[in-house]
């Protein structure tokens, strides 16, 4: 190793925007496996997965429709 290094002619990192973000999500069962079964079948990992189908929707302004229905 060097003692010093010259970074005088380096670049930011192209892909610093892109960059992901540790998080902590409680997902039902149910949902977790059918995300660990498609991502088995298409080769990826399944947070990878999940990520691609949430980038997606948000790509796409996609809105969730959700109803609820009163008690009587």
């Amino acid at each position: 190793m060097r003692k010093s290094y010259d970074f005088s002619k380096g670049k930011k990192n192209p892909y610093a925007n892109r960059l992901k973000k540790q998080i902590t999500i409680r997902l039902e069962e149910g949902t977790l496996e059918f995300f660990k079964d498609l991502a088995e079948d298409v080769g990826v990992p399944y947070q990878t997965l999940i990520n691609l189908y949430l980038r997606d929707c948000a790509a796409s302004n996609r809105r969730l429709s959700i109803e609820w229905k009163q008690k009587n």
